[in-house]
């Protein structure tokens, strides 16, 4: 049949959208033959889901995939085969230890995310150019990579928000509790997106629709707690004479201000 494979996992996974599917064994991963829309779904959702956690964690993108694809229960895209390469996914597993704690951490957690606006988007971008790169015109990849940065950045902005409205109440359990449900929704996403793609786009949407509703309701909380901070920080800098003055000027009745006959 037309078309090129996706390895999936072993062979008790399959993806079942339709049409015949025909297995070949090869290196211990599954290779799934089908139609060309088949292939293309399954493409899309893998540039889609891998743009999508990078906003929100990149490391465990790159460990999950580049794990995956090392131990050959995936075949990844030519595009993506670096991501399997053993310093890559050193490096990624050791800034990964370090976000595991930092993103637990109150005020640190923002700071992070602050930074990794300029890695997270930029990296989802790149990884859905480079799972459509193989099989892609180049227009094609193009508009994978700004389809992928805009994705990227919808999930890093929905992701930062919320951990910054988070950050206005003074226990942390709750940063720790987004912290671990961010990476689990990380493996779980991309699970989907590799092994059932029509459920990650069901899954996808629903993240578009939570997005638009969330993102103006965060907009409006942070806008708030920075006018209260710049409130407040203009209080402390006013002079102690100012505030005397206008405090004896406040009791000071309008009558008493009229010279005695």
């Amino acid at each position: 049949m037309p078309g090129t494979s996706t390895g999936v996992g072993t062979a008790a996974i399959a993806i079942f959208v339709g049409g015949t599917h025909v297995y070949r064994m090869r290196r211990g991963a599954v290779q799934i033959f089908t139609g060309e829309t088949v292939e293309a779904l399954q493409i899309l959702s893998l540039a889609l889901g891998a743009a999508w956690a990078s906003g929100v964690n990149i490391y465990a993108v790159v460990l999950f995939l580049g794990g995956l694809g090392a131990l050959g229960v995936i075949d990844l895209p030519g595009g993506l085969d670096v991501l399997s390469n053993p310093a890559v996914l050193i490096t990624a597993g050791i800034i990964y230890v370090v976000e595991f704690f930092a993103d637990k951490i109150p005020g640190v957690d923002s700071l992070w995310d602050a930074i990794h606006t300029f890695i997270r988007i930029p990296a989802g971008a790149l990884l859905a150019a480079g799972a459509v790169m193989d099989i892609g015109e180049p227009y094609q990849v193009a508009a994978a990579l700004l389809l992928g940065g805009a994705v990227a950045a919808g999930s890093h902005a929905t992701k930062a928000g919320a951990r910054a409205a988070i950050n206005t109440s003074p226990e942390p359990f709750t940063n720790w509790a987004a912290s671990i449900a961010e990476d689990v929704l990380v493996v779980g996403g991309l699970s989907l997106a590799l092994f059932s793609p029509l459920v990650f786009f069901g899954f996808f949407l629903l993240f578009i629709v939570f997005a638009i509703w969330l993102l103006p309701k965060l907009w409006r909380i942070l806008r708030g707690l920075i006018a209260r901070l710049g409130g407040r920080a203009s209080s402390e800098r006013m002079p102690a004479s100012a505030k005397t003055r206008g405090f004896k000027l406040s009791l000071i009745r309008p009558d008493d201000r009229r010279d005695p006959e």
